[in-house]
């Protein structure tokens, strides 16, 4: 279920309709060949999260979202629309149904050559629905 979330949030943020033109691309892990700013799913884990009678799991996710410049509030903007779409990721996904979205916390760094790194960790619960 941990690669379905993973399959369906890339779509999901690839789709969007503020992050489409702001970004390069949204991919799996980091980019081999793509200039900034891009976005991607960089570290997941998962947990069981299943009832009595469903599977379902506990997933933890990180975003990346590269770009460059000195100034931590230009990636303000792209950040806050990360942050809503993946809060309004459909509920109703193939094989799965995501039961909440938490946001656990974010980081940022400056890197070498003017490189601006902002990290968005999240839990996704998730139950299994084939």
């Amino acid at each position: 279920m941990e690669s379905l979330l993973r399959i369906a949030l890339i779509d999901w943020l690839r789709a969007d309709a503020v992050l489409a033109p702001a970004v390069n691309i949204v991919a799996e892990e980091h980019p081999v060949q793509a200039s900034v700013p891009w976005i991607g799913v960089t570290a997941s884990a998962s947990t069981d999260w299943s009832t009595k009678t469903e599977r379902g799991r506990e997933v933890r996710l990180t975003l990346e979202y590269l770009t460059r410049g000195d100034d931590p509030a230009e990636a303000a903007a792209i950040v806050a629309a990360i942050e809503a779409c993946v809060e309004g990721l459909p509920r109703r996904q193939p094989g799965f149904h995501v039961a909440g979205i938490a946001f656990l916390r974010a980081r940022a760094a400056q890197r070498a050559r003017h490189g601006r790194a902002v990290l968005l960790e999240y839990r996704f619960r998730i139950l299994a629905t084939a």
